[in-house]
């Protein structure tokens, strides 16, 4: 497959935009997919050329993040308009924006929000183990918030959900106090525990499905 140069790509893009030739027409002659051609357009439009010469990350902050999704929010533009206004790279990058506002009430730079964090753990059993790892997963990962709910550290709150995400539910189980109502979990304990997590992270996925589809209609109505 050939790879297209920054000068290449903006160079076709103006031929669509300046001289008004047509996609169907470019793509032939080219052997440019279409879809592809108007990923490029769009990005042009967003970034201007710059965005086929920076192969690096824009660093926004979370201030920057919040005016977007708050303008898109408010209808002051559709989301390819709020991406072309702030020079955002694509229209999916902002819908993650609008999701994580939407879940978390607001963008935040570190996941704290600037609030109080318990920062001394506590133990837990292996069935609040389950509970904490399944709240967060169903709450889109956020640990301050499941943190605060169990009365954890923030540290436990996340190590929990990571634990069982890499390891699955035996990766909750903690050994070193060799408690008999540990080491001994049936596996019928074991496949409940597998459930209810498994359970929340069906409940997430519905929740974001909802979400995208939910601001799909919105783009319909305003366009």
């Amino acid at each position: 497959m050939r790879k297209y140069s920054a000068e290449d790509k903006l160079r076709i893009v103006k031929l669509i935009l300046e001289a008004k030739h047509s996609i169907t027409s470019v793509s032939t002659g080219e052997g440019i997919h279409p879809t592809t051609l108007e990923k490029w357009i769009r990005n042009y439009q967003s970034m201007g050329s710059e965005t086929f010469y920076n192969k690096g990350w824009t660093k926004r902050t979370s201030a920057e993040k919040k005016i977007a999704v708050q303008e898109y929010l408010s209808g002051l533009g559709s989301l390819r308009d709020i991406c072309k206004k702030h020079k955002i790279s694509s229209t999916r990058t902002l819908r993650k924006w609008i999701a994580l506002y939407n879940g978390h009430k607001e963008l935040k730079a570190s996941g704290t929000g600037g609030s109080s964090l318990m920062t001394k753990g506590r133990k837990t059993t292996f069935e609040e183990r389950v509970e904490i790892a399944s709240y967060c997963i169903s709450h889109d990962h956020n640990y301050a918030e499941t943190s605060e709910k169990f009365k954890v550290s923030y540290q436990q709150a996340r190590n929990y959900t990571i634990k069982y995400e890499t390891g699955g539910v035996t990766a909750l189980q903690d050994n070193r106090g060799k408690r008999k109502s540990e080491d001994s979990l049936t596996e019928m304990e074991k496949l409940q525990a597998e459930l209810k997590l498994e359970k929340a992270k069906r409940q997430r996925a519905e929740m974001e499905l909802s979400f995208l589809k939910k601001l799909e209609e919105i783009e319909r109505r305003r366009g």
